[in-house]
């Protein structure tokens, strides 16, 4: 596929639009890339047509007929929740809803605070109509503001183990490890350097390596244009 590139774009645009990384575009698009004068960054050249190898192409065209056939069903409205005397809430679950969406977007606690007070260990198995227990003097852990973090990336050699959540691990999965972050935490990344985004579950504990803050899957890290590299700044948002 070719892509003239307007004015305006930028690198996460075309990439996006593309179904690549910007490794890949560059490599495939020499002419098509330079440097600031001013910054020092990346840029792409308006005007230049590029094109990427047809893999990519095929890939994206799988991503979007499951995006077309998964479509979520609509949540009903939430029923009244009531007060108790210990300071918590007692939330009647709703056909959709979520441990980590009732947590970080409804009541603002930590998602790991409401399966220890419910005893739930595993809350795929939540049925709807249950009551649940939410503590609502908890810390509010998730934040609107983005943090560097110092970012690596795992993939083949781990490719089927077990993680923290209790599943194997896809090394092309939207996944990444976190030391701290509440397993089943949304976060999105984001690379300052090509402006590309990309949004993530924390699955995992890690890393193990001190001086890193984050591992990510080998298919974030091609969607962030960190897979070649290996180790890199990101910045990380919870959602």
């Amino acid at each position: 596929m070719e892509y003239k590139i307007q004015p305006g774009d930028t690198i996460a645009s075309v990439t996006k639009r593309l179904g690549t990384d910007w490794n890949s575009l560059k490599k495939a698009n020499p002419t098509a890339v330079g440097k600031s004068q001013k910054t020092g960054d990346w840029i792409i050249k308006s005007g230049k047509t590029v094109s990427v190898p047809a893999n990519f192409q095929e890939i994206l065209a799988q991503q979007t007929a499951q995006q077309k056939t998964s479509s979520p069903s609509p949540k009903p409205a939430s029923q009244p929740q009531t007060t108790t005397s210990q300071g918590e809430i007692v939330h009647v679950l709703q056909k959709g809803e979520t441990i980590w969406e009732l947590a970080n977007k409804q009541y603002k606690v930590d998602p790991a605070a409401i399966l220890r007070l419910n005893k739930i260990n595993d809350p795929n198995t939540l049925q709807v109509g249950r009551q649940l227990r939410i503590p609502i003097n908890e810390k509010n852990t998730a934040t609107t503001d983005s943090e560097d973090v110092v970012a690596s990336w795992y993939g083949k050699q781990h490719q089927g183990q077990i993680m923290a959540n209790g599943r194997p691990f896809d090394m092309y999965g939207a996944t990444i490890a976190h030391r701290d972050l509440a397993i089943g935490t949304k976060v999105e990344l984001k690379n300052p350097k090509t402006g590309e985004k990309a949004k993530a579950v924390v699955t995992d504990r890690g890393p193990s390596a001190l001086d890193r803050d984050v591992d990510l899957s080998y298919g974030l890290a091609k969607r962030l244009s960190l897979a070649r590299q290996g180790v890199g700044n990101l910045k990380i948002r919870v959602l």
